[in-house]
């Protein structure tokens, strides 16, 4: 499976999708965030620090201004939002690569911001179904990647059976 869409029924249903997600990376992974303002990327993106075990009093937010936010866990998570990214060389000058393809977490708002350097990884879209309903698509790039799509979507799939 390269693909899958699983439908939140409101906020707390996306930042639990993304801390299943975060509950089942047990090595490096590239996480692309696609979506328009709003629909829910950075609530994901604390689900996945929650599943990777980054502490509940530390506060989960977009590093609109700083461009990178690091959270120690048991994967180091680099959150990166690009959303303010002018010129892709920025990313050269923070090291974005050693990041991305190194050993933690690299979660980036607002990849399409880096042009078409980007190899690899879990892309997650969404997108606004209503004020509370959020479409989510994820799509892997790579064998390790779709390996834990497959995971995820089994894992979902067995929690949503074992809770009706």
């Amino acid at each position: 499976m390269s693909s899958w869409v699983f439908t939140s029924s409101d906020e707390a249903a996306t930042c639990e999708l993304g801390r299943l997600l975060g509950c089942l990376l047990e090595d490096p992974a590239l996480i692309l965030l696609e979506g328009d303002l709003g629909t829910g990327k950075s609530v994901f993106a604390r689900g996945v620090a929650r599943g990777l075990g980054v502490d509940a009093r530390i506060p989960i937010t977009s590093p609109t201004f700083t461009l990178m936010n690091h959270y120690r866990a048991r994967l180091d998570l680099y959150h990166f939002d690009l959303y303010r990214l002018t010129d892709p060389d920025e990313l050269i000058e923070i090291g974005f690569d050693d990041y991305a393809y190194g050993s933690g977490v690299a979660l980036v708002e607002w990849p399409e911001k880096t042009g078409d350097t980007l190899q690899g990884g879990l892309w997650v879209r969404l997108q606004r179904l209503d004020n509370e309903r959020r479409l989510i698509e994820l799509s892997a790039q790579d064998e390790d990647h779709r390996t834990l799509l497959e995971r995820l979507r089994a894992f979902v799939v067995e929690t949503a059976v074992e809770q009706k």
